[in-house]
């Protein structure tokens, strides 16, 4: 899990990244993100809707695991940013962490939220 200064939620906050944050999309979830110039610190949001799935406790599994990789890659992600993760498919409760991990790093990527040029 990651600090709670890296962590955001609340209304107003998600809306704000929501209407203004850019977007990237695959077949799992969606990143939006948008840069924070009263922040230090990047924030990450991770949401999974009850329309995805209907249990709270994989729910909470989704975002902890999400959390995991989000956690390992905050040294190298750029500072002053929001980004909410929105998870849209139940896949990636079973999935395999390695295709969890690709599949997030390809997004990150191309929502250009590192630091430096990833391969």
């Amino acid at each position: 899990m990651i600090s709670f200064v890296h962590r955001f939620h609340g209304h107003s906050s998600l809306r704000y990244v929501y209407k203004n944050g850019q977007a990237v999309r695959s077949r799992l979830m969606t990143i939006k993100a948008i840069d924070n110039p009263h922040r230090k610190i990047a924030r990450i949001a991770v949401v999974v809707s009850k329309k995805v799935i209907k249990s709270a406790v994989s729910r909470n599994r989704i975002r902890r695991r999400i959390y995991e990789y989000v956690r390992l890659q905050l040294p190298e992600l750029r500072e002053a940013q929001d980004i909410a993760i929105i998870v849209s498919s139940s896949e990636v409760l079973t999935m395999p962490y390695d295709e969890l991990s690709e599949c997030l790093k390809q997004l990150f990527i191309q929502a250009k939220l590192y630091k430096s040029s990833h391969s």
